[in-house]
């Protein structure tokens, strides 16, 4: 913010100050898109107020579990701009109701864990932070236990296709398969199904 307030108030050329809110922004953006990006599954696990940057960060996680008191609130418009870290680009996919996403980014209205559940934007509700944490990991352990070549190229898989056409994912599916189903953990998760092991199989790390 201190840097935002010496932009406006300096005497700096109008061309000079573009440029450097330009990479503020956008320096603000890749941490958020960072957490998209990570090719490992990542689990948001919200309790108590989401507003503002928090809706920014969760809606660029994979999986979003949260509390029962959890709220929510795109609250940018009420401090005179637009929500320019995510929201308004991932928010509209996760929920697939432009109009909702627009009432809730032009009001800044909160809303409440029910309704968040509602509309897709939370995968399930939890009675409590201990309930919520113990959801949360017990998901990743679920994940974890699973091929990591299988399940990092899901995600990859499924950025790309969110932003593309279903022949293009296709197509980068046929591409990306050509080397990846000649994984060891092919053979080895098919084996395990196969012979009904009561041990999970044993993954390289990826």
């Amino acid at each position: 913010m201190s840097k935002l307030t010496s932009v406006h108030s300096g005497d700096a050329d109008i061309a000079r100050k573009a440029r450097f809110m330009k990479k503020l922004v956008s320096d603000y953006q890749s941490s958020f898109t960072a957490i998209e990006n990570c090719n490992k599954p990542v689990i948001a696990a919200i309790h108590g107020a989401c507003i503002g940057g928090g809706v920014d960060m969760v809606t660029a996680c994979d999986i979003r579990y949260c509390t029962q008191d959890a709220w929510f609130q795109i609250k940018e418009v009420d401090i005179g701009l637009a929500a320019d870290v995510g929201t308004l680009q991932r928010l509209p996919k996760i929920v697939g109701n432009d109009g909702l996403v627009r009432e809730l980014s032009y009001t800044a209205r909160k809303f409440y864990a029910n309704e968040a559940a509602q509309i897709g934007m939370v995968n399930r509700i939890l009675p409590s932070k201990e309930d919520l944490l113990l959801c949360a990991f017990e998901t990743a352990i679920l994940i974890a236990s699973k091929s990591p070549v299988a399940v990092q190229g899901t995600k990859i898989h499924l950025n790309y296709s969110r932003d593309h056409t279903v022949q293009e994912g296709l197509d980068y599916m046929a591409n990306w398969n050509m080397t990846h189903l000649l994984s060891e953990d092919l053979m080895k998760a098919a084996m395990a199904a196969a012979t009904k092991a009561n041990d999970p199989p044993i993954f390289a790390k990826y």
